[in-house]
C-alpha cells in the first residue's frame, strides 16, 4: 500500500484498534524520513482525524522528538504489540468475578478473554455490546449485554468495574461516554473501579491539555462518544506494570512533549 493511502486509511478509520492505527501510521510516516516539514504536517493530519486515540499522539510525539524518527516509530510499534496489560489484567482479577465494561474496550476484552471463570457484563453505550459479547463467545467466555439505562443495576451486581482509557492526563482520563456514571455508582455501592491503561495512553500535562482542548472544542457534549473522567473516581490502574495505585501509574508516563502537535494541520 502506498504511504499516502495508508494515511488515508488512518484518517478514515473509525473504531479501528489502536495498535492497527499505530502500525499503519508508522509505516506511512516512513515516507517522510527525509522530509522533516512533511513529517510534521503528516503527524498533524493524523492527529486531526484521530483526536481521541492516545497511542497515536504518543507515536507522533515520539517520532517528532527523536533523533532517529523511523527507528523510534519501529520501537513504538513493538512496544504496543508487546503490551502486557491484558495479561496483567487477567492475573489481577479475583476468581469468578463479575466484571462490568462499557463500550468496546479492546485491551480489557483481551484481558478478560484469558479468564474462563469471569462473567463480563457489557453495558451498551454505543451500540457495540452485542459485537463484544460475540468476541467473548468465540473464546468460550459467557458475557451479557445490557442497555445503558441498566448501568446502575449492572454495577451493583458486579465485583469490579473496568473502564478503559483512550488517553490519561495528570488528573483525568478520556473514556467511553457513560463511564463517569458507572464510576459514580460504583463509589456509592463500594465496588472498586479499575482504569485499564494500555501502552501509549499516559500523557504529560501539556500533551493532555492539547488533546482534551481540541477534543472538547470539536464535539457536542450531549452527543460525544467519549467523556472526561476524574481520576478521583478511580481506585486502581491496570497497565503494563500490573494493578497499581493511580499515583504510581502516572509516574510511568513516557510520552514526550511535542509542541508541533499543538497546532492544527494546514
Amino acid at each position: 500500500m502506498h504511504p499516502i493511502e495508508r494515511l488515508r486509511f488512518v484518517a478514515r478509520s473509525q473504531g479501528a484498534p489502536a495498535d492497527l492505527l499505530v502500525e499503519e501510521s508508522a509505516m506511512a510516516l516512513g515516507a517522510f524520513r527525509d522530509d522533516p516539514a512533511g513529517l510534521v504536517a503528516a503527524c498533524r493530519r493524523i492527529i486531526d482525524r484521530q483526536l481521541t486515540c492516545g497511542p497515536l499522539w504518543w507515536l507522533c510525539a515520539r517520532i517528532l522528538c527523536a533523533p532517529e524518527p523511523m527507528a523510534e516509530a519501529r520501537a513504538a510499534v513493538e512496544e504496543l504489540n508487546d503490551d502486557t496489560t491484558p495479561r496483567r489484567l487477567a492475573s489481577a482479577l479475583p476468581d469468578d468475578a463479575t466484571v462490568v465494561v462499557l463500550g468496546e474496550p479492546e485491551v480489557a476484552v483481551a484481558g478478560l478473554a484469558r479468564r474462563g471463570d469471569v462473567q463480563p457484563i457489557v453495558v451498551d453505550v454505543d451500540g457495540s455490546a452485542l459485537d463484544v459479547v460475540r468476541r467473548f463467545e468465540r473464546v468460550d467466555v459467557l458475557a451479557d449485554a445490557v442497555p445503558a439505562r441498566s448501568v446502575a443495576v449492572a454495577v451493583d451486581r458486579s465485583d469490579v468495574v473496568l473502564l478503559e482509557a483512550l488517553a490519561v492526563g495528570p488528573t483525568a482520563a478520556l473514556v467511553p461516554a457513560g463511564s463517569r456514571a458507572a464510576a459514580a455508582v460504583a463509589r456509592q455501592v463500594d465496588v472498586p473501579v479499575w482504569l485499564v491503561v494500555g501502552v501509549g495512553r499516559l500523557m504529560p500535562g501539556r500533551m493532555w491539555d492539547a488533546l482534551v482542548g481540541r477534543w472538547s472544542a470539536s464535539v457536542d457534549p450531549f452527543d460525544a462518544p467519549e467523556e472526561e473522567l476524574s481520576l478521583d473516581l478511580v481506585d486502581r490502574v491496570v497497565g503494563p506494570d500490573g494493578l497499581v495505585d493511580v499515583a504510581e501509574a502516572l509516574r510511568a508516563t513516557d510520552c514526550p512533549v511535542a509542541p508541533e502537535l499543538f497546532r492544527l494541520a494546514g
